[in-house]
């Protein structure tokens, strides 16, 4: 089994909308009651709160530069050691109730003292210690070293549900992904001049797979100014789902995406998304097949290794879904066609001022790349001239979408130096 199968690093994309009540940006429900108004603006003010902070590692610029490579990430972009630390903080969950959520902070031993932050959000992860922040192999915390060595403060929020958060992960859902991400910004720039340094306020914002559409919220929010005190410069996804319904579905059920890993993907979407939105099943098995219905909601538990998750699962979507699984595929309805229908919005529904750049890699055998063309072409319809980079050919565990990640972060921490 390749490493593409048993980390599930690929990214599929986001559900929601941005403005939903869990989302960024969301007012609280007006109350009456002067308890209740103390209580939402107490919640609302603790948003970012630095719950603890944890240092982690000390390299040199040499030791980050034998790091990096060891996993075939490229160093040349290499010129300081790094500092890393989990940071624990406080945000909202998917339903914008008060939790705690983790995330890996990387800084750079030299250079400015006020420093520029790059955001980086990660791909599809099924195992809670795969998240950035409690990762022990390159792949979780590469990127953001890469951009921590680069001279940038780094974060890396692990999502809800991931590293050391709470609960259960709600799978591509970009509005708990954006406020998750928001609120690490918060954490981080109340825990970094501890070090001696500061955040000079601006964000570039990039993202893998899962993380570019979450790279592309986060852009919107701050730029339709959800917290003053930073700004986004710019943002350069790479290898996202933005059109799940009309590109990623697709691909699924003509068999483009390996499947066994589409058998995961769907059994990741129905089971997320039932507990977010719910209507998409009663029970498991109004969708699932026996045995897999009996024991799909328990291999999405955050305490599952991808490999056995792999494992437990059939090779094929028909093995896996029942008469109507297969049709809410092929002919989405209700709850699940809404969400389908905002999926699309991280791409088409907003307008960024910002310099972005789309970056794929051809061939892509798990986000196919349709998926980028169609959020170009959406993009130049409102006048955004958004390029499109391939990445060129660049293999990850045998896989050419984990490889874009890989290539992807070489070619994007170039371009963010130049803008710094």
């Amino acid at each position: 089994m390749t490493r593409t199968a048993a980390r599930l690093t690929a990214g599929l994309v986001a559900a929601a909308a941005i403005t939903t009540a869990a989302g960024v940006g969301a007012a609280p429900a007006a109350s009456a009651n002067p308890q209740d108004r103390h209580a939402l603006t107490h919640q609302t003010a603790a948003r970012g709160h630095l719950v603890s902070a944890t240092h982690l590692r000390t390299m040199s610029a040499d030791q980050v530069r034998r790091w990096l490579a060891t996993e075939g990430f490229d160093n040349s972009s290499v010129r300081y050691g790094v500092d890393t630390y989990r940071l624990v903080y406080r945000t909202i969950d998917a339903r914008g109730r008060a939790t705690t959520a983790s995330g890996l902070l990387v800084l750079p031993h030299g250079g400015e003292r006020r420093l520029q932050t790059v955001s980086f959000t990660h791909g599809t992860e099924i195992y809670k210690p795969d998240a950035p922040s409690t990762s022990g192999d390159v792949w979780g915390p590469g990127p953001a070293v890469t951009y921590g060595a680069a001279g940038f403060a780094a974060v890396a929020p692990d999502y809800l549900g991931l590293g050391k958060g709470s609960g259960l992960h709600p799978w591509k859902h970009v509005p708990s992904e954006v406020s998750a991400s928001l609120d690490m910004l918060r954490a981080a720039r109340q825990f970094v001049p501890r070090t001696g340094r500061v955040l000079n306020g601006e964000v570039l914002a990039t993202g893998f797979s899962q993380g570019a559409s979450s790279a592309l919220g986060l852009a919107r929010a701050l730029q339709d100014g959800a917290d003053p005190r930073f700004r986004i410069r710019a943002v350069a996804p790479i290898s996202g789902a933005y059109d799940f319904e009309g590109a990623e579905l697709p691909a699924l059920l003509k068999g483009d995406v390996p499947p066994e890993v589409a058998a995961v993907y769907v059994s990741y979407l129905f089971t997320a998304w039932n507990r977010i939105h719910g209507g998409i099943y009663e029970t498991p098995s109004d969708v699932f097949h026996e045995p897999h219905a009996s024991r799909v909601e328990q291999l999405f538990n955050g305490a599952t290794p991808g490999s056995d998750v792999v494992d437990a699962l059939p090779d094929t979507l028909g093995d896996l879904l029942t008469r109507r699984g297969l049709a809410m595929l092929h002919r989405p309805s209700g709850t699940f066609a809404e969400a389908l229908r905002v999926d699309a919005e991280v791409c088409n529904a907003w307008t960024p001022r910002v310099p972005i750049r789309l970056y794929k890699i051809a061939d892509d055998e798990q986000a196919t790349t349709v998926n980028t063309d169609h959020c170009a072409a959406w993009l130049r319809e409102r006048g955004v001239n958004a390029p499109v980079i391939d990445v060129g050919d660049t293999l990850y565990g045998g896989s050419r979408h984990l490889g874009s990640n890989v290539a992807g972060t070489a070619q994007i921490v170039r371009w963010f130096t130049t803008l710094q």
